[in-house]
């Protein structure tokens, strides 16, 4: 509840003795006003509930390490990892990361893990995305936490995970403040014509806080950072 302006009529212990008596002291001034405080003198405190901003936060990054995945991308999707923390942590007096990596499988790691693990094999992205969900369900609640997911992928992701792959991501989308996605792709740009770029423009077009960013070189990543940001500034509140 925060207090918003004055009213006439209210609880006693909310009555505002300085407010009042200026009210008293301005209609003293019309001729023959009666020199005593009057009902009409009187002014009491409004309080009105507000929504407080959230001030904790908890962002998820999630990398592919499949065997497409080589030295400089993981370095690209780094840098870009570190900008995002240091624009998020201006927001937010408390701001959390969690690290999941994924091939066909996913796993959670430690900051200094994270960048290290490379992986084999092919790509499931739903893995990453229900890993996410998972640590979502039993460690933050929505209501008290800004949620954000930020993706880095080559955009290559099995045609048969497809519909999981949706199903997951529309679930993260629907608590999360906003979804990025950057493919990092060798310095060979495919301008997000790829399964995972078309799964996130698909969310973009049905109305969710999400983005896609092609990264490409080093020199891109402040590019990139600022069109998430600005993104979702803009993004539309949610209920």
């Amino acid at each position: 509840w925060v207090r918003e302006g004055w009213d006439r009529r209210g609880a006693r212990s909310r009555l505002d003795r300085r407010r009042s008596f200026k009210e008293m002291v301005k209609r003293r001034r019309a001729p023959g006003a009666t020199p005593s405080f009057i009902d009409e003198d009187l002014r009491f405190r409004q309080l009105t509930r507000r929504r407080q901003p959230a001030i904790h936060a908890v962002v998820f990054f999630m990398l592919d390490v499949s065997g497409s995945r080589s030295d400089r991308d993981r370095k690209l999707a780094k840098t870009f990892f570190f900008w995002v923390v240091q624009g998020l942590r201006r927001e937010y007096r408390s701001l959390e990361t969690v690290f999941v990596a994924h091939t066909t499988e996913a796993w959670e790691f430690t900051e200094a893990e994270f960048f290290q693990v490379s992986g084999t094999g092919g790509t499931v992205a739903s893995t990453g995305f229900a890993k996410v969900r998972e640590v979502i369900d039993a460690r933050y609640n929505p209501g008290r936490c800004n949620i954000y997911l930020f993706y880095a992928s080559d955009g290559d992701n099995s045609v048969s995970d497809s519909a999981d792959a949706r199903e997951s991501l529309s679930s993260i989308a629907g608590d999360a403040c906003y979804t990025g996605y950057v493919e990092v792709s060798s310095g060979l740009s495919r301008q997000l014509a790829t399964e995972t770029g078309r799964l996130f423009a698909e969310l973009s077009a049905a109305g969710c806080a999400a983005g896609s960013y092609a990264l490409n070189d080093f020199d891109d990543v402040w590019g990139a950072v600022r069109h998430f940001f600005t993104a979702e500034s803009n993004a539309p509140e949610g209920p």
